[in-house]
């Protein structure tokens, strides 16, 4: 099967930029080595199918635990990418091949995200030799794996979160143009809006300066992700995610000597009811917001799956979380070779 996207525009009409003209060595700096920048990658060194983490070490673990056969162990910034071959099967998906994979390190964070994003589709879509963009490449997978907090008290600690939709509480998204996947996503960006304007003091100095922006994940990839849980035997639960841009106030922390200009903003979002057939906002986090909005605009698929390692209803954490990570990434693999079987060639141009 060589299942092609013809038009990419055509989907998403705000998503590409008409600029042709070779990219110059400022806006895409490649060293000598043909390396791109801050990753200190060569193109050809990463999979289209891809595991992101905030942590280092999470990227490592992957790499020695779930991949064989490494073709690539790059550290460079504390940014870690190691590629490989993973075979995790379930045991519905005995049948299912083992995909090449790349599991990297994104930071903490949206602002460090935005750079590792943009340089893993740089990577994959622009001939370094020419500066220019190839005429069609494969398109890109994305999952990111991580921890967050669960907003809902019935959520038990360790379970893993599967994104439907995120909730850009950062500014990094507003800075690519990108349609409304649909229509959900605009009726909650207004909606969410209101309801931090409502919580906020008219006396603040950012009243009314807090805008969320929604992306939806990819439904395959969703789908994908709930049908591996299952396989694996891995409890999880589908609802929308909450991107902020820092851990303590962003996420309705009142530790330091500021006060928040959002109270209580984990336990507004917690309350909130965004109509999606009994779905609420599950967890809080750093960078599903971006990586989806981002890919998502430019016709590549994205996902996230993080596990619930706290509850901030009951004021709860859990110490010995890296079982739930690991099994969060279990099925974020079986996930990504699912949808490869199903969808082998896949390109944009």
């Amino acid at each position: 099967m060589n299942d092609r996207l013809d038009d990419v525009s055509a989907r998403h009409p705000a998503a590409l930029s008409s600029r042709v003209a070779p990219y110059t060595a400022s806006d895409l700096p490649i060293d000598e080595d043909g390396r791109i920048y801050h990753l200190q990658l060569k193109q050809g060194q990463i999979a289209p199918d891809i595991l992101l983490v905030g942590d280092p070490g999470r990227a490592e673990m992957i790499g020695s635990t779930f991949l064989r056969d490494l073709e690539v162990e790059q550290e460079h910034r504390g940014l870690v990418t190691v590629t490989g071959i993973s075979d995790i099967t379930g045991e519905q998906a005995t049948i299912i091949s083992p995909v090449k994979a790349t599991a990297a390190t994104s930071g903490i964070g949206t602002p460090s995200l935005e750079i590792v994003v943009g340089e893993l589709v740089a990577l994959n879509e622009i001939d370094f030799e020419t500066r220019t963009r190839k005429s069609d490449f494969p398109r890109l997978h994305v999952l990111r794996v991580g921890t967050s907090g669960g907003l809902q008290a019935s959520t038990e600690l360790g379970t893993p979160i599967i994104t439907s939709y995120a909730i850009g509480m950062d500014n990094a998204g507003l800075f690519y143009e990108a349609s409304y996947p649909d229509q959900i996503c605009e009726r909650l960006e207004q909606e969410l809006e209101h309801v931090i304007r409502r919580s906020m003091s008219t006396e603040s100095r950012f009243y009314g300066k807090i805008h969320p922006y929604v992306s939806r994940a990819e439904p395959t990839l969703v789908e994908a992700l709930l049908e591996a849980s299952a396989s694996l035997g891995v409890p999880a639960k589908l609802g929308l995610t909450a991107s902020n841009s820092g851990f303590f106030a962003p996420q309705g922390r009142d530790i330091a000597r500021l006060k928040p200009s959002v109270p209580g903003l984990d336990r507004i979002l917690a309350e909130y009811d965004p109509r999606l057939g009994g779905q609420r906002i599950e967890n809080m986090e750093m960078e599903a917001s971006f990586l989806i909005h981002f890919l998502g605009g430019l016709g590549y698929w994205a996902g996230a799956i993080c596990a619930a390692i706290a509850n901030r209803r009951e004021n709860t954490f859990d110490h010995h979380y890296q079982e739930s990570v690991r099994n969060s990434i279990k099925v974020a693999l079986l996930a990504l070779a699912t949808v490869r079987s199903r969808h082998p060639d896949v390109r944009i141009s």
